[in-house]
């Protein structure tokens, strides 16, 4: 059964196909039981994850239109797929929904009503597609946090896959932190996760949503976590951390002259970082 669902999922688009059974969230009792998938929705007895990439120089171009467009562009796919996964199952006879990507109406609500009811990042650690890293995304082996990830709750009960040993998070790096344009992170003592400022976060975003170029993504960009690096030639980290100051001093850099391009071109403000 395992099998023939993961057929599906790829056939959909799916490039990541993860399974957990629902006994996961209470065993790790990272969450408030009332964000656990049964007592959402309580036939729940395993929680499909589904996942797509973000493409590596398109997040690299944020704050821009093209990052926009991704962004939009894998939500409505993973919405799709979920959505149609559900109704495959159904279709086998297992009692099956699909949990949004996002799961909020607009960036106010969520400022006035966190979190989402449904954490995809813990769907996805549980169902063993990767680990929780210091800026609180989902780090997977292949993309680290440059993937984007949507949930089927079913009935029909399937074995879980193996969850990632140790974490992908480098202890000590924080460069997320470092370059974090809104600076809502800090150290939580004790915690490999950062304590995050969710009001600063959602109020950057807000700017850029204003200027029609969000996600802000920063956090994913600068991540060094993810096969992708390599496929991609996007291997120095020191290029971002520099970034911001060859920009201002001066916008054709031969390192940055594309960024500036693509953020100056399709959206609102006059930032070029």
């Amino acid at each position: 059964m395992k099998r023939k669902i993961t057929r599906e999922a790829k056939k959909l688009g799916a490039e990541l196909v993860g399974f957990a059974p629902v006994s996961r969230w209470s065993e790790a009792n990272e969450q408030q039981p009332q964000y656990w998938p049964q007592a959402i929705w309580s036939k729940t007895q395993t929680v499909i994850v589904l996942g797509v990439p973000m493409l590596l120089p398109i997040v690299e171009s944020t704050p821009s239109i093209n990052h926009t467009v991704l962004y939009d562009t894998t939500n409505t796919l993973l919405d799709q797929m979920g959505y149609r996964l559900a109704v495959y199952l159904n279709n086998l006879g297992h009692a099956s929904i699909f949990m949004p990507r996002d799961g909020y109406g607009s960036l106010d609500i969520l400022l006035k009503k966190m979190p989402a009811c449904f954490s995809q990042v813990y769907a996805g650690k549980y169902a063993g597609l990767g680990t929780i890293g210091y800026s609180h995304n989902l780090l997977n082996p292949k993309y680290g946090p440059r993937a984007r990830y949507v949930s089927v709750l079913t009935s029909v009960a399937v074995g879980g896959d193996a969850l990632v040993e140790g974490n992908l998070c480098k202890k000590g790096c924080t460069v997320c932190s470092q370059l974090c344009p809104a600076q809502a992170m800090s150290d939580r003592p004790g915690s490999r996760v950062c304590e995050l400022d969710a009001i600063k976060c959602t109020r950057f975003h807000q700017v850029l949503q204003s200027e029609n170029r969000w996600p802000c993504g920063v956090c994913a960009k600068v991540c060094p976590v993810g096969e992708d690096r390599k496929l991609y030639g996007s291997l120095s980290i020191r290029l971002y951390q520099k970034e911001r100051g060859a920009i201002e001093k001066d916008p054709s850099h031969p390192d940055y002259k594309h960024l500036v391009h693509l953020r100056e071109h399709g959206s609102g403000g006059d930032r070029k970082y």
